[in-house]
């Protein structure tokens, strides 16, 4: 039987070196996912708290909060139910701001983020800390939409995409870890694209 030729069986895609593992690129769409129904939070009566183990537990209200230094996140995210997003542009404060004023003490080693809505996640706090973790009001220029977590997100673009809590509100720090509402229901603690974390044991 004759061997196909090159011609015959197409050439092979080179699959796009910043795409982890499973992933494939949704190109210009963002899918829509969320756990529960989208509030409606005007940005006058979003606040955010940062408490827990801090010495100086501090509340900032929308106005206060942009007057901290602004910090922008040029970059890829990457969602757990297996879509990824190249070149995305969010505009916040870098969590590392809200962290210089509220001070963590030295026995701090975790952050709960906590939702307007109840919703909870967990993160290591080195994974918040350093240049990696946004509170994000904006995308592409624009105020972030109520859908995609406005008016403020948490934004952890390295990990994946549950753990950037929608409408955010509260930061906690913690000695001990404490899992939050996916982390309870099966998903992996942590959860980095490039190890393909998706579930507790992977």
């Amino acid at each position: 039987m004759p061997t196909p030729t090159r011609g015959f069986l197409g050439r092979r895609r080179e699959r796009d070196p910043r795409l982890p593992p499973g992933q494939y690129d949704v190109g210009t769409d963002w899918p829509v996912l969320t756990a529960e129904p989208t509030p409606r939070i005007a940005p006058e009566r979003w606040s955010i708290t940062v408490d827990g183990e801090v010495e100086s537990p501090t509340t900032w209200s929308w106005e206060q909060a942009h007057r901290l230094p602004p910090s922008e996140y040029r970059g890829d995210i990457h969602c757990v139910t297996t879509w990824s997003k190249f070149d995305t542009r969010f505009g916040g404060v870098s969590v590392d701001a809200l962290l210089e004023a509220a001070r963590p003490t030295a026995g701090a080693r975790f952050v709960l983020a906590t939702s307007s809505t109840g919703y909870t996640t967990n993160l290591p706090l080195a994974d918040v800390t350093g240049g990696r973790a946004w509170l994000a009001w904006e995308f592409d220029g624009r105020p972030l939409t109520p859908e995609h977590g406005g008016p403020v997100r948490l934004l952890v673009p390295h990990l994946y995409f549950w753990k950037s809590a929608k409408w955010v509100s509260r930061l906690t720090l913690l000695t001990d870890d404490r899992p939050g509402f996916w982390e309870q229901n099966g998903y992996h603690d942590r959860g980095d694209p490039w190890r393909q974390q998706r579930y507790q044991g992977d």
